[in-house]
């Protein structure tokens, strides 16, 4: 029902109600129809089920496998390991799955508890809950608004909405019906919605919607039926999970069948091919994960962004748009001004110079003028702390005005305020009037006064400062101000001026001013503002932050797409996004929230990857946005602060929610929690995203090697005629002792060169992209050829400890190894040994430990080793260096190539 079309007396028919309200027997027949005025919430999982769903996970059903495989041949270590993993696992994901049911009990604070209103014509309160439709509800400042309600009465009536359409400025309200029935919300002003809140005068209303049929309701079921979507990295590694415990099963079947085949023992080759499959599963990494995602979380925080879920974190890595609010975001969410139009020339604000010294000695300068009436006819005041407050537009004027030399508190003692017409949306204008006085050195206002007459003698002499639209004020003035004294207006040149200005994205205001000898009985608007003469005019915009530049600039370095979504005008968010770089000119790539709701999706879907800014955007149009990038293979981080963007910021890949204005509706909706509602603090958590992937895809790459390399070494040495190399104990010994320390430290290197000068990652792209399965196979098999030439060589050499070698060679091998990958490209040399201290700790810890278990005497018979003499201890450090120095090679080979192409 579009109730705002509709005049007062059509909507009393339509509910079958009066302006006296209903009767209560009435009311009750309805509550029992339309239910109480509640947001309702689906049915919820138990705490329980919430704990239990979290090992549905693959690859955690992977790791519980092994578990219980580690527990039957013994190793009792491995398995409490493994448990505890899993278990940390699930207890992260239960708790960040219970606070995301947070966001529904936040919404429904925001109701009103009480509400006031009409029964049978007497004034009565009640719970808001119990309000039905037709309900005449009495509205003053400082009330909730507990119902969707068709306004009748509106006496200067203003409604703070921005929690629900995201307008910055309380929103003016009037009782007369609107002919537009494709009007956004946001600008529907008879109107009036629950949870939000009346911030100045009074008014009346019928209740329209209630509960869940609000809007407040309807942004309720989307934020209830809107599922959020996987990570990439949790999609990716679901795959992973899947296709590695296929080719582990694969593998230690072939490695059992042929070792019966050669006639090994089926009880040593069972053992060896389960202590294989133990082995290739690399349980650590689900703690490398939680470990990195957590230090990355906390890195974050100093930086101004708080992760609320830890998937997040790696998530911004594969950012391709970043779809962001204009206000407080890209901008500073503080109206300035930019631009004035005085003494028939556009200045701009900070090549002004104004001081005021120099015109207080100067009569009736356009100057004095200017600044006396921007910090007279204003109601912006500064507070205990020094903050300027009050409406938007006019702290900027005030603003401008004190940073000329023209103090309002200062000049309020000389000119104080004795009557004013105030602003109202027909008019588009106000008006003060000022006592008029002089200074030590001159008149500071006034036309053609020269002395001050005695308040006591005759009546004050006052000035009149009128303030407004400026196609409005030219039909009430018939002159201007200029250096050269008072002119005729010129209207086509003010018009050129004012559109030049406004074609800039700047809201624009004209000044002007009228003389009085005494305060005139009629005080009409008709009466004041006529004869007016203009002063100038003032350009106003809320302007572009100098980092968010800067931001956008290393976006699309990075390959991502930086798109503005406003409830503004498309010439203002045009100007922004121009300064911004988000758009460069001339190009068409803006669209409006009307020609938006025009196109079906598949319309959309079309036009979605040219788009850069959309303009008078209803929030709930960003859902759309969303799902259209997302079909269209997009990754999508989104900004938002109000009620009505938390489904958007539930489906994104990344929600953002603005620490300072964000409702708490939208911080429990949201992945991450802008502290500074900042653009450039998303761009830094897109890089500490690319780091946080970038090292759990060393870690793969690291451990999937290793365990390549020992299948390899044993699945190949029947091939040579060799006996199995390695025992049950060796193979659990070095998955433990290679897998964990020296993995974990991973997660603290720090971000490779240029991780911000290349593209995303591709949303569908494999794990094993960019030759990180080529790597494994071919070190692997590396490793396990060297390990193997260890073997044949001690052999046939005569040397009895060949096992313990093959041993030795294999666990340091892949010390050399996590050295090599700590990047695709620099060098070890050149990054500095000490640039990863926990790695270099863990790399010593491991080399400690290995040699633990060949000279420590009581070690020898748990491990089935032998002491190395000197000469064989030094024959497997040669070896074991080998892969190190291929590993160096490649990437120098890499490298070069990059630089010829």
């Amino acid at each position: 029902m579009r109730w705002h079309q509709k005049t007062v007396e059509d909507v009393i028919e339509e509910l079958n109600t009066s302006l006296k309200g209903l009767s209560s027997e009435e009311a009750q027949k309805r509550l029992l129809e339309y239910g109480p005025n509640e947001l309702k919430e689906k049915e919820k999982r138990t705490i329980f089920m919430m704990f239990l769903d979290q090992f549905k996970d693959f690859m955690i059903l992977v790791l519980i496998a092994a578990a219980i495989i580690s527990g039957i041949v013994g190793d009792a270590v491995d398995t409490i390991a493994i448990i505890i993993i899993v278990l940390l696992n699930a207890v992260i994901g239960f708790v960040q799955e219970y606070r995301a049911e947070k966001a529904m009990a936040a919404l429904k604070k925001m109701a009103a508890h009480t509400a006031l209103l009409l029964r049978s014509g007497e004034h009565t309160n009640i719970p808001a809950s119990e309000l039905v439709p037709g309900d005449i509800v009495l509205l003053e400042a400082g009330k909730v608004v507990p119902a969707d309600m068709r306004l009748t009465e509106a006496v200067q009536l203003k409604a703070e909405e921005a929690a629900l359409t995201g307008e910055s400025v309380p929103v003016e309200k009037h009782a007369k019906a609107l002919h537009d029935g494709k009007l956004p919300i946001g600008d529907r002003k008879n109107i009036v919605y629950k949870g939000t809140a009346i911030s100045y005068g009074r008014g009346a209303g019928i209740v329209v919607a209630t509960g869940m049929n609000t809007e407040l309701g309807k942004i309720a079921t989307m934020l209830q039926e809107e599922e959020e979507v996987k990570t990439p990295l949790q999609k990716r590694l679901t795959t992973f999970g899947k296709n590695l415990a296929f080719a582990v099963l694969a593998i230690c079947a072939v490695v059992f069948a042929i070792g019966v085949f050669r006639g090994e023992s089926a009880l040593l080759m069972l053992l060896t091919a389960i202590s294989l499959a133990v082995a290739a599963i690399p349980e650590a990494l689900p703690a490398v994960i939680t470990i990195s995602l957590a230090l990355g979380a906390k890195k974050l925080i100093k930086q101004n962004a708080l992760i609320r879920k830890l998937p997040a974190v790696e998530t911004l890595g594969s950012v391709t748009y970043i779809c962001s609010d204009k206000t407080g975001t890209l901008t500073l969410n503080k109206m300035t001004v930019e631009e004035v139009y005085l003494d028939r020339k556009i200045v701009r604000s900070e090549e002004l110079g104004v001081r005021s010294e120099e015109y207080n000695s100067v009569l009736l300068t356009p100057h004095s003028e200017f600044f006396t009436a921007l910090a007279l006819s204003n109601d912006a005041q500064k507070d205990a702390s020094g903050v300027i407050i009050g409406d938007p537009t006019e702290t900027a004027l005030y603003a401008i005005a004190k940073e000329n030399g023209f103090n309002k508190s200062e000049l309020e003692k000389e000119h104080p305020r004795v009557a004013e017409i105030p602003f109202d949306s027909d008019r588009k204008c106000m008006t003060t009037f000022q006592k008029t006085g002089i200074r030590e050195k001159g008149l500071v206002v006034g036309e053609n006064i020269t002395e001050l007459r005695s308040p006591t003698a005759n009546p004050q002499p006052l000035v009149s400062f009128t303030k407004g639209a400026m196609d409005v004020l030219l039909e009430k003035a018939d002159n201007i101000l200029t250096s050269e004294g008072i002119k005729p207006i010129d209207h086509n040149e003010i018009m050129q001026k004012n559109a030049r200005m406004a074609a800039d994205g700047l809201r624009v205001l004209g000044i002007a001013v009228r003389n009085w000898d005494a305060l005139p009985d009629d005080i009409s608007p008709e009466n004041v503002e006529t004869g007016l003469t203009v002063l100038g005019l003032v350009g106003i915009m809320d302007p572009p932050r100098e980092e968010a530049k800067e931001a956008v600039s290393l976006c699309k370095t990075a390959g991502i797409v930086p798109v503005m979504i406003t409830g503004d005008h498309p010439i203002t968010a045009m100007a922004i996004a121009r300064r911004l770089g988000i758009i460069e000119d001339g190009s068409k790539t803006v669209i409006t929230g009307r020609e938006l709701e025009r196109l079906s999706m598949e319309e959309f879907e079309e036009k979605v990857d040219h788009l850069r800014v959309y303009a008078r955007v209803a929030p709930e149009q960003k859902l759309k946005i969303i799902k259209a990038l997302q079909d269209r293979g997009q990754f999508v981080a989104m900004t938002g602060d109000g009620v009505n963007d938390a489904p958007a910021l539930k489906r994104a890949d990344i929600g953002v929610a603005m620490g300072i204005t964000g409702t708490d509706v939208s911080k429990e909706a949201a992945h991450m929690i802008l502290l500074d509602d900042n653009f450039a603090t998303i761009v830094k958590a897109v890089k500490e995203g690319r780091r946080i992937f970038d090292n759990i895809r060393k870690f793969i790459k690291y451990t999937m090697t290793s365990n390549s390399g020992e299948i390899w070494t044993i699945f190949l040495a029947p091939f040579f005629g060799l006996p199995i190399p390695l025992l049950p104990i060796h193979i659990l010994w070095i998955n433990l002792v290679t897998d964990g320390l020296p993995g974990l430290a991973l997660a603290a290197e720090p971000a490779d060169k240029g991780v911000m000068s290349r593209p995303p990652r591709h949303p569908k792209e494999n794990i094993f992209a960019h030759g990180l399965g080529t790597h494994i196979i071919w070190v692997g098999l590396l490793m396990g050829f060297v390990s193997l030439f260890t073997q044949a060589w001690s052999i046939k050499t005569g040397h009895a400890h060949w096992q313990t070698m093959v041993f030795t060679v294999l666990c340091l091998s892949q010390m050399g190894h996590v050295l090599a990958i700590r990047s695709d490209r620099e060098s070890l040399f050149s990054q500095g040994l000490f640039s990863n201290k926990p790695l270099l700790g863990a790399f010593a810890l491991t080399f400690v430990l290995q040699m633990a278990t060949i000279y420590v005497p009581f070690l020898n018979p748990i491990f089935k080793t032998e002491p190395l003499t000197f000469a064989e201890l030094m024959f497997t450090l040669v070896l074991a260096s080998v892969v190190f120095i291929a590993v160096e090679i490649e990437k120098l080979l890499l490298k070069r190539r990059k630089i010829t192409s």
